[in-house]
């Protein structure tokens, strides 16, 4: 996993703040300016917005919401969009493994909530990324009882395939994806969550299936198309490859076949 490798230092800065707030999905936003001062540079990102909210709070005004819960950078919970690129300025991690010694002293930061239609604001800097979870209800899942797996040597599976599974399920899901394509693209999340399985033995009673009711629900929840910039998997915390957008494409293209095939044998049955 990647980190913010920025050196670390002892001298306290102090940043301005251009901060999206919105009451909810139906009332108009905008951007207000706040100041975070004499902030310790090793403290992380969230926690610096945890001190501007003890401040707001103090003072009796509404504090910023923001999405947060392991702060380990495991959950995808924290996603902001800062200076305009999703979890912020490095590679590799999330909005909670932003530290403030990534900024300069007196910086102007931009903060704002992911972007994107099938992903509407809340409110402030929470959106509303459950579309995601209709994706994986659509097929994100195994036939295989779990809690009679078999011993792992009994099914041998090549140790490439087994690389890269683990690969595609490191997606957290957190949308950063979605939020960097300029079409609101899911691909990348939809590819990872396809390729998981796909590679897997255990994944192969629903292939086809997976991949068409995946892809269907993904279209209908209103995503854009792909144009293969790859901006995705730039902002990707966990470093998902684009190439499993690919692998999804030859697999969703080869179950479409398959279905056809299985339609017109079925229609030629019927008028038999």
């Amino acid at each position: 996993m990647a980190a913010d490798t920025t050196p670390t230092s002892s001298k306290n800065i102090s940043v301005t703040l251009q901060i999206w707030r919105q009451a909810a999905a139906d009332q108009p936003g905008k951007f207000v300016e706040y100041k975070a001062t004499n902030c310790n540079p090793n403290m992380s990102f969230l926690e610096m917005l945890d001190v501007v909210n003890d401040d707001l709070e103090r003072r009796g005004e509404d504090p910023i919401a923001f999405a947060h819960d392991c702060r380990e950078g495991i959950c995808g919970t924290c996603s902001l969009v800062i200076d305009g690129k999703p979890h912020g300025p490095h590679e590799g991690i999330a909005s909670c493994q932003t530290y403030m010694r990534s900024f300069e002293d007196g910086a102007v930061i931009t903060v704002e909530p992911y972007r994107a239609k099938p992903f509407p604001v809340i409110k402030d800097l929470i959106t509303d990324r459950s579309a995601f979870d209709k994706i994986q209800q659509a097929g994100g899942f195994i036939s295989i009882r779990t809690g009679a797996a078999q011993d792992a040597n009994a099914l041998p599976i090549p140790k490439q395939d087994a690389d890269l599974a683990m690969d595609a399920a490191a997606c957290i899901g957190c949308g950063a994806c979605v939020a960097a394509c300029k079409n609101a693209s899911a691909m990348l999340f939809v590819s990872a969550k396809v390729s998981q399985f796909a590679l897997l033995p255990q994944g192969q009673p629903e292939r086809d299936t997976r991949v068409l009711n995946m892809v269907a629900k993904m279209d209908e929840l209103g995503f854009g198309n792909c144009t293969n910039q790859y901006e995705c998997s730039a902002a990707c915390p966990k470093l998902i490859s684009h190439d499993f957008i690919g692998r999804m494409n030859r697999d969703y293209i080869a179950a479409t076949f398959r279905a056809a095939c299985k339609d017109k044998a079925a229609g030629a049955d019927g008028g038999a």
